[in-house]
């Protein structure tokens, strides 16, 4: 039924229309909930490097974003520490998703036929990403390399697209 994919984040991989990022004509735009973009030590310098690609042209949701950087950061401060690593979220969410709120009751079919194609209230703010593009970067020294890799397999997770891992030494 329709009602079964209202809310659905397959609903908003694609990039279906052009960019809706123009806050300056809008109202009620929800806030991004990435709560920091760099995260442990970035002052000193690491001997690799591991970005987390996108392997598909994306749209990725704050949300996602943000609990891929809290699962990510979590591996990494537990078992390397805070003064071991640096950790940065790449894209910045701007493009505003909207959405046409349905009723979900009952004989909602009688009285919801509504406008077709209808504009939409906004809900969230997402990120578009561009294929094999990095959306997280993380660098390390050789001996963490192992804990890296396995904080930017657990934060490729959250997305709604395959990614990858890849490592370059410095």
């Amino acid at each position: 039924m329709w009602w079964d994919k209202a809310m659905n984040a397959s609903n908003f991989r694609s990039k279906k229309n052009m960019a809706y990022t123009r806050r300056k004509y809008m109202g009620g735009i929800p806030g991004s909930k990435i709560v920091k973009f760099t995260m442990g030590n970035p002052s000193r310098e690491y001997t690799h490097r591991l970005e987390l690609i996108s392997l598909k042209y994306a749209q990725i949701r704050h949300n996602a974003l943000e609990s891929a950087r809290i699962a990510a950061n979590r591996v990494l401060e537990k078992n390397v520490g805070r003064e071991a690593f640096l950790l940065k979220i790449i894209p910045y969410p701007h493009n505003i998703i909207r959405e046409h709120k349905r009723v979900n009751v009952a004989q909602a079919d009688r009285f919801q036929e509504g406008m077709a194609r209808a504009y939409g209230k906004p809900m969230a703010v997402a990120a578009r990403i561009k294929q094999r593009s990095p959306i997280i970067i993380a660098e390390v020294d050789a001996e963490h390399l192992d804990f890296a890799k396995e904080a930017l397999k657990r934060a490729g997770a959250k997305f709604p697209v395959t990614t990858k891992v890849i490592t370059t030494q410095q």
